[in-house]
C-alpha cells in the first residue's frame, strides 16, 4: 500500500513568468517566488514517487463542448506551453491514473477522463516551479470556470476519496498532492451562457469552438484578460489560510456555497476548490502558510502553504491560529509588506 506523505497548496500566474521585471523590485513578488521553491524543497525532502496535480483548466483543453466536473488524465498529458510555461508531454504513470481513476468510480465517484489531455497553465505552474525533477505526475481537472460548479463540499468529498484511492495504490510508493490556484482574483469571463458585449461573444465563442485555433484568438484573449482590473479581498484570503493551517477546510467548504464563494473571492477566486480537494486528500490536520502576496500587479491574491497528514509526524509548525477578530496574528496588508 503507498502512502501520502505532503500537501502544497499554490497560487498560479503566467504573469510571474511573461512580467517579472514588472515587479522585481517588490519583496512581495519575492516572497511568493522564494515559497514556492521552499515548498518544491520540502517536496523533495519527501521522496515522493508520484505527485498528484489537482488544478483548472482555462478552456484550453476542455471546452464547453464537454465540461465535466472532475477529469483524470489517465494517458498522455500534454502541456499547451503558453507564456513560458512546460510544453508538450509530461512525465506521467498512467497505470497510477487509471487505477485512481477506477477506484474513485467504484467508491461512488462518476469521474471523467482523457487518454490525451491537453493542459494549460493551471497544472503545467506546478510542474514548473513545483514537481521535483523526473518525478511522474497525474494530472486532475477540477471545473472552476464553468457553471454550474461543483460545490466546494462535494470537491471536499471527492478530495478525500481521492486520498483513499491514493492510499490503495498498489507498491510500496510515496504520495504527494498540490493543489493549484487561486487565491481570491477575478477573470473577465462572461456567464457562457448569456454574452453580453462583444468581448464576451468572443470568448465564449473561443470556449465552444477555439480549441483548434488557440494560437490565433490569443492576442486578442490575453488583452481581455490584462485589461481587468484587480479584484483582491485580503479579509476572504486570510480567513482560508487560517482554514488550512487549522485544518479546517472541511468546515469552511461546507459554508461555503457556489455564489457565497463568487461573492468573496470573484471567479478566479473558484480555484481555491483545488486546495480544499489537496487537503481533504492529505488528511490535513495542521498546516503552514509560507507566503501571501497579494499581488494587483497579477490580478491575484497570491499563497503557498504546506499541509501534512494526520498520521504523519510533522515537519513543520502550523501557522498561527486567529485572534479575536477572526483575522490571523501574522498580519498581511494591502501591498504585501509585513509591519
Amino acid at each position: 500500500m503507498s502512502r501520502v506523505v505532503l500537501g502544497v497548496g499554490a497560487s498560479h500566474t503566467t504573469l510571474m513568468n511573461t512580467r517579472w521585471h514588472d515587479v522585481e523590485h517588490l519583496g512581495r513578488a519575492h516572497r511568493f517566488r522564494n515559497a514556492l521553491s521552499q515548498a518544491r524543497g520540502r517536496l523533495e525532502q519527501e521522496s515522493p514517487d508520484l505527485v498528484l496535480i489537482i488544478g483548472s483548466n482555462h478552456f484550453r483543453g476542455i471546452g464547453l463542448d464537454l465540461m465535466p466536473a472532475f477529469t483524470v488524465g489517465v494517458g498522455e498529458v500534454i502541456a499547451a506551453g503558453e507564456h513560458g510555461t512546460p510544453t508538450g508531454p509530461q512525465r506521467t504513470d498512467p497505470a497510477a491514473a487509471l487505477a485512481l481513476c477506477e477506484d474513485l468510480i467504484e467508491n461512488g465517484l462518476d469521474m471523467a477522463f482523457s487518454a490525451e489531455l491537453l493542459i494549460d497553465h493551471g497544472i503545467s505552474h506546478a510542474i514548473q516551479y513545483l514537481v521535483p525533477t523526473s518525478v511522474p505526475v497525474v494530472a486532475i481537472v477540477v471545473n472552476c470556470f464553468a457553471p454550474p460548479l461543483p460545490t466546494p463540499a462535494r470537491t471536499c468529498a471527492f478530495g478525500q476519496a481521492l486520498g483513499a484511492a491514493a492510499r490503495r495504490l498498489p507498491g510500496d510508493r510515496n504520495v504527494a498532492v498540490i493543489g493549484t490556484g487561486g487565491l481570491s482574483h477575478a477573470l473577465p469571463f462572461p456567464d457562457w451562457a448569456a454574452p453580453e458585449s462583444d468581448d464576451d461573444r468572443f470568448l465564449v465563442d473561443s470556449w465552444r469552438h477555439g480549441k483548434a485555433d488557440w494560437a490565433g484568438n490569443e492576442e486578442r484573449r490575453r488583452r481581455i484578460i490584462l485589461s481587468a482590473p484587480p479584484a483582491i479581498n485580503t479579509d476572504f484570503d486570510a480567513e482560508f489560510l487560517n482554514a488550512v493551517a487549522a485544518g479546517e477546510h472541511a468546515a469552511l467548504a461546507h459554508r461555503l456555497g457556489n455564489r457565497d464563494l463568487v461573492a468573496a473571492a470573484g471567479n478566479g477566486g473558484n480555484e481555491i476548490r483545488s486546495w480544499i480537494a489537496m487537503c481533504a486528500a492529505v488528511g490535513a490536520t495542521a498546516g503552514e502558510v509560507l507566503a501571501y502576496s497579494p499581488m494587483p500587479e497579477w490580478l491575484t491574491g497570491m499563497a503557498v502553504a504546506t499541509v501534512t497528514p494526520a498520521d504523519a509526524a510533522p515537519t513543520t509548525h502550523p501557522a498561527p491560529r486567529s485572534g479575536p477578530t477572526g483575522q490571523p496574528h501574522q498580519t498581511i496588508d494591502p501591498t504585501g509588506e509585513r509591519p
